[in-house]
Parts: structure tokens; C-alpha cells; sequence
């Protein structure tokens, strides 16, 4: 919570100035107290009541005068709301490496299940775009309110190829400009397991994202002890650990943030998170209506408790 006016809540220390006092003037009275001969009279004039019940006018008042010191500070609640207008592009690497079982079925197999549940978790109306590659972005599809455009370039991907991770990312920045070139919010999310051996270079991509005010999301898939067969049958298999440290440079310079998975359910779950994140965005709503409206009615039952419980001589 974030407050407008916030020189107003110093008007909370009232609160405890106004038990100290009350406790003070307590004091004060006990110590000038008077003996009553007819004490059994008064008691029947006054009513008996419960110690909570003397107690819960006044506790009513403070709350109350809490309330509307915290009305008149001007308080805001941040909130996520849905963004329909969302673009985000899915770049999704399916070079050979892809095909390691060090991520079951495979990082592939994994990877498909995992972007599919992304965009389940997208509002219907963002737009979704999606863009296969290996040596060159090889399926590609600009941002679309239909997702089931992207799930089919991203459910037909085969592994092979050497990873051109930088070129994908440059065309995903190219799509997402003509796809809302006015008002993002856009983003990218980049999903590979290796090195960017071929094409533009990353960083310089990801800098440019950054310019344009577009985050890249990574998720860095596999194992450092993820193998491939080798083709000759008397070697040994070939090591492909992921490049999560690659993928963190390339969101920092972006702005986004980078995650690691080393398993199916794992990286399901990122993105899940990310699903979630990309489809709203942060707002704030002014609730000083509300916090005045609780303090008077605070007030008012402070008023009628007082008026119930408090006895007073005929």
C-alpha cells in the first residue's frame, strides 16, 4: 500500500496519545475516590456490565480515528490487471541438442508442453506470436489474437541445427514493433538449452530490446550433464549442457529476468509464472472512499455502544 499524502499518518500517533491520556485520567480519578455509604444503590442505578463491554466505545474510537487519519493519507492498493493488448513473442530453440532425454521425454518434448501451458495462461484476447529456430528462425509467426497459430509452430518442431539465437531474437523484436508499435506492453520469452553459435550477435540484440522498452524472459532448459548419442559407435556420447549464464546476460541487458530448468515439471512451472505475469500488468487504485467510510461507521458504533453500556445515575 502507497499513500498520496503521506505527512497525514502522523496523525496516527493520536492514537497512543489518546490511550496514554485515557489511562492517565483513570489514575486521577482512583486516586481522589470517595467512600459511598449506599454503594449497593448506585451499582443497581448504573447496570453491571462486562469488562470488554466498558471497554469497546473507546476501543471503537481509536480504530475509528486510526481509519480516517489513514483516509485522509490518501492510500493507494496496487493490484494486477488483465492486458488485452499484450504482445508476446514465444522463440523457442529446436537445435539438435534439443533432442537430450536428460529432460524426459526430451528438452524438446518438454519445451512444447511447457509453451502451451504459457499461453493457456494468457488472457484471449493478447496477441501471441511464435518463432521456431536452429541455423535460422525456420517457422515464424507474427503476434495474433488467434493462439492456435502459435501453438502449431511451436507443437511441429523438429531437433536439429546449430542455435542462431540472435537472429531469432531480432525478428521476434521486428514482429512485435509492427504488432503494437504505440502502446506496449510486449515481451519476449526465449527458451534454449545451449550456447548461440550462430547468427547476430545475442547481446547486441538484447540491448536493442532494452531500447525499445521490450523485456526478454529466459529459461535456460537442461542439465550440465545432458548428452547426445554419438554418431560413431565407439565414442563416447556428446556432452550439450545448457548456457544459463549466456541467458542471464541476455535478459539483464533486456530487463527481463532469467530462469533455469532442469526438469519437465519444473519448467512447466516457469512458464506457468510467466504466463501469468505477462498477461496482467500492476495498477494502482485509490481506496480513500473506503477507509473514510469504515472510519465513520467505526465512529457511529463507537457512539452506540457508548450509549448501550455506559451507565449513568438518574
Amino acid at each position: 500500500m502507497t499513500f498520496a499524502a503521506p505527512l497525514w499518518l502522523a496523525a496516527l500517533a493520536l492514537v497512543p496519545l489518546a490511550v496514554a491520556a485515557s489511562v492517565a485520567a483513570r489514575r486521577r480519578a482512583r486516586r481522589y475516590a470517595v467512600r459511598f455509604s449506599a454503594i449497593s444503590t448506585v451499582r443497581l442505578a448504573v447496570g453491571r456490565g462486562t469488562s470488554w463491554q466498558r471497554h469497546l466505545p473507546a476501543a471503537l474510537a481509536l480504530a475509528a480515528m486510526a481509519a480516517l487519519a489513514l483516509a485522509l493519507a490518501r492510500p493507494h492498493v496496487t493490484y494486477g490487471a488483465a492486458v488485452n493488448q499484450a504482445s508476446v513473442m514465444l522463440v523457442t530453440d529446436h537445435s539438435g541438442s534439443m533432442a537430450s532425454t536428460d529432460v524426459q521425454p526430451t528438452r524438446l518434448a518438454a519445451a512444447e508442453r511447457a509453451a502451451n501451458t504459457f499461453i493457456d495462461e494468457l488472457p484471449s484476447a493478447a496477441r501471441v506470436g511464435a518463432i521456431a529456430f536452429s541455423t535460422t528462425p525456420d517457422a515464424v509467426q507474427a503476434p495474433v489474437t488467434n493462439h492456435s497459430a502459435a501453438r502449431a509452430i511451436i507443437d511441429a518442431q523438429v531437433a536439429n541445427g546449430s542455435t542462431a539465437t540472435g537472429t531469432a531474437l531480432a525478428l521476434a523484436l521486428q514482429l512485435l514493433h509492427g504488432a503494437n508499435p504505440k502502446h506496449p506492453p510486449a515481451a519476449i520469452v526465449l527458451l534454449s538449452d545451449g550456447a548461440a553459435n550462430a547468427g547476430e550477435n545475442v547481446l547486441t540484440v538484447a540491448a536493442e530490446a532494452r531500447q525499445e522498452r521490450i523485456h526478454i524472459y529466459t529459461v535456460a532448459l537442461g542439465t550440465p550433464g545432458g548428452t547426445l548419442p554419438n554418431p560413431y559407435p565407439f565414442e563416447p556420447p556428446i556432452a550439450v549442457p545448457p548456457d544459463p549464464q549466456l541467458m542471464r546476460q541476455i535478459a539483464q541487458l533486456s530487463g527481463g529476468r532469467a530462469f533455469d530448468a532442469q526438469s519437465a515439471d519444473e519448467l512447466t512451472s516457469i512458464y506457468q509464472l510467466l504466463g501469468t505475469h505477462l498477461g496482467s500488468v500492476k495498477r494502482k487504485r485509490e481506496v480513500t472512499f473506503e477507509f473514510a467510510i469504515g472510519g465513520l461507521g467505526l465512529l457511529l458504533l463507537a457512539a452506540v455502544t457508548s450509549t448501550r453500556w455506559s451507565g449513568a445515575l438518574p
